[in-house]
């Protein structure tokens, strides 16, 4: 078991809204674990753009949960709070290739232009954008930044976007594919399924998809290993890569672990916090999870060392970047 090897690059990359829980141990261990089986290094990446939501000292607590089950990165954590220059910089560049424009509507806005177009929205579904601000904002303020997709309607460009092959090609694209490690071949319409999604927020800050897309592009990810419930920002984050001249990192959506009311476990559904005091039965119940079955270890690393034996021959080891 090494930390060398620069063709893997893999990370966990928790909110700080508080403690790790049984959900998210079994995302970090999965993680590490495909890291370790790839002789990759693993990293920890704190996302702390949702300031609102953030726990102080939260940050803190997870480091000292993964090293309590032996899961410690390859070097320090990023912070997103300390990166908005390099999200700036991203959607500066999206903005010159008339990618990305302003909005001034409100989520209301949205769910009156859905309904009176005949399209409300799902009871579990998004808002799918309309497009309405495409064209110009109309003498309305700016609320926000939403990145450009596909025209549907007549399947070309608006006008104001630039006529660089690149952009036509991008926006042109009626479906993004991708194969997931665990899933399978997927794909989804991004304009019919999300719209023209929010880069940065109305309160001014950043939002996930070009926040997480830009870390991975400097961080050097090669591969994504993360909650099932995360899938379907696969594609939003494929169009930015793209766009941005990013590669796309492989992908591996994990079975989630379920609250009593067969949601997502989650801190809103009354997830317990992870009890660190016995690690060994937090990454036996992780592991189960994940469909390994580890023997009875003597120790922490011994544990560690099987499951990734196991891990390395239930997903086949990948050699080389795409």
């Amino acid at each position: 078991m090494t930390s060398g090897g620069a063709s893997y690059m893999g990370r966990f990359a928790p909110s700080p809204t508080g403690p790790l829980h049984a959900g998210s141990l079994v995302a970090a261990l999965a993680s590490w674990l495909d890291a370790r089986a790839h002789d990759g290094r693993w990293l920890v990446r704190i996302e702390d753009i949702d300031t609102p939501r953030c726990v102080p000292g939260a940050d803190t607590l997870i480091l000292q949960q993964l090293a309590a089950c032996g899961l410690r990165p390859d070097a320090p954590p990023l912070y997103q709070s300390q990166r908005g220059a390099a999200y700036q910089a991203a959607l500066d560049a999206l903005i010159g290739r008339q990618l990305a424009y302003p909005c001034a509507c409100t989520r209301q806005d949205i769910a009156q232009a859905l309904a009176q177009a005949g399209q409300p929205k799902p009871r579990h579904g998004e808002l799918v954008y309309p497009g309405t601000c495409r064209h110009g904002l109309h003498g309305r303020p700016a609320r926000a930044w939403r990145f450009l997709t596909q025209d549907t309607e007549q399947n070309q460009p608006p006008a104001h976007v630039g006529h660089g092959d690149t952009a036509i090609d991008l926006i042109a694209n009626e479906n993004v594919r991708w194969l997931d490690r665990r899933l399978g071949a997927q794909q989804q319409n991004v304009t019919r399924a999300v719209g023209d999604f929010v880069l940065k927020r109305a309160d001014g800050l950043w939002a996930y998809q070009l926040a997480v897309v830009v870390d991975d592009g400097a961080q050097g990810i090669t591969d994504i290993v993360r909650g099932e419930d995360l899938a379907d920002n696969t594609a939003r984050q494929i169009l930015l890569q793209r766009a941005l001249g990013l590669p796309t990192p492989r992908y591996l959506h994990l079975p989630l672990v379920l609250g009593e009311d067969g949601d997502k476990l989650s801190k809103q559904n009354g997830a317990q916090a992870l009890d660190v005091g016995a690690p060994l039965a937090a990454l036996n119940s992780a592991a189960q999870v994940l469909g390994l079955q580890v023997a009875a270890a003597e120790s922490l690393a011994d544990w560690l060392a099987q499951a990734v034996q196991q891990w390395a021959e239930l997903y086949t080891p990948v050699k080389s970047v795409p």
